[in-house]
């Protein structure tokens, strides 16, 4: 018989689920929220980015602030890091790129990269590359000399796709990449779906409502979603409405988790409007919203809310 209870916004299925609040399990299939915020600059609320640590590799899906801070709170270090994939080109998930690639080629306390950078990304994942390298040789050349580092461990390997399928397959571990709906014009824009020893997890990049999230989440033990909320009175504002028309409404992730199915759905990149008449919605109002459409298990992400897949999916939240 299922039983559901509520606390800070998640909702389990406790005969499903096992919740850990303690030291962090070891899990070959591990997926961590490491920024569960939108572009604005929250002490709580990283950047949007996802760890994903799986088969014994380490992959990082997009780069927004503060990547470093939290892999370093949760001892994972950034030179470790085997891939970055790339979901699209707006700043708050690209800003932490130069942080990640640069520091993660630094002392052995950050892991201190040996290999090229490699980076996996959609059309334009090269150019953006390329110009970082451009932007920062003054302080890799001064480096390289100065201090002794490699050069290979600073150099960059992309690779770049245009269409949905296979991305990535290294070790039993498969990412295949699948086209979103983030706007008319926000393209390329796309969502990864992760599969290992028979379990998998996708992380739906930011969107609209997608049939494409449903089909490549269909079944899956967790699916990551983007959510954007404003109050009603908020939505005459036009850069408000502008805004949430080009994520998905808590009803809409509810109607994708309800076709999809998944064993466990999930809030990132939380996209709370307000301004100085009308305060933001809050995690109450969004799990409410959800329940409008779905039923089944949810857990509002924050940082550091991490999923360990296997026969269950276990959650912790990060403690101090």
């Amino acid at each position: 018989m299922k039983s559901a209870w509520f606390l800070v916004g998640f909702y389990c299925l406790v005969s499903v689920f096992a919740v850990a609040t303690e030291a962090r399990a070891e899990s070959d299939f591990k997926v961590t929220l490491l920024g569960t915020a939108s572009p604005s600059p929250r002490p709580t609320r990283f950047g949007p980015s996802t760890l994903v640590e799986v088969g014994g590799q380490v992959l990082l899906f997009d780069a927004g602030r503060g990547v470093p801070i939290r892999m370093g709170q949760i001892k994972v270090p950034i030179g470790k890091i085997d891939v970055l994939f790339l979901t699209h080109f707006h700043s708050d998930h690209v800003s932490g790129i130069p942080d990640v690639w640069l520091t993660g080629w630094l002392g052995p306390v950050f892991g201190r990269r040996a290999a090229p950078f490699h980076v996996v990304g959609p059309a334009g994942a090269k150019n953006l590359m390329a110009n970082l390298e451009k932007a920062y040789s003054g302080d890799i050349a001064i480096r390289i000399a100065d201090e002794m580092l490699p050069p290979q461990g600073i150099a960059i390997a992309v690779d770049e796709f245009d269409k949905d399928g296979v991305v990535y397959e290294k070790g039993g571990v498969k990412v295949t990449a699948f086209e979103v709906d983030h706007g008319d014009v926000i393209k390329p824009a796309y969502g990864y779906r992760i599969d290992y020893k028979g379990h998998s997890a996708v992380i739906s990049g930011d969107t609209r409502y997608n049939t494409n999230v449903i089909k490549y989440g269909a079944g899956v033990d967790l699916l990551v979603h983007e959510v954007a909320l404003a109050r009603p009175e908020l939505m005459t504002n036009p850069f408000a409405k502008a805004i949430i028309a080009h994520h998905t409404s808590p009803q809409d992730c509810g109607r994708v988790f309800t076709q999809a199915k998944p064993k466990l759905a999930a809030y990132t990149h939380l996209v709370f409007l307000s301004n100085e008449k009308v305060p933001e919605a809050t995690l109450d109002d969004l799990v409410k919203q959800t329940r409008e459409t779905y039923d089944g298990p949810l857990e509002v992400g924050e940082d550091l809310t991490s999923f360990e897949i296997g026969d269950t999916v276990t959650i912790t939240r990060w403690k101090q």
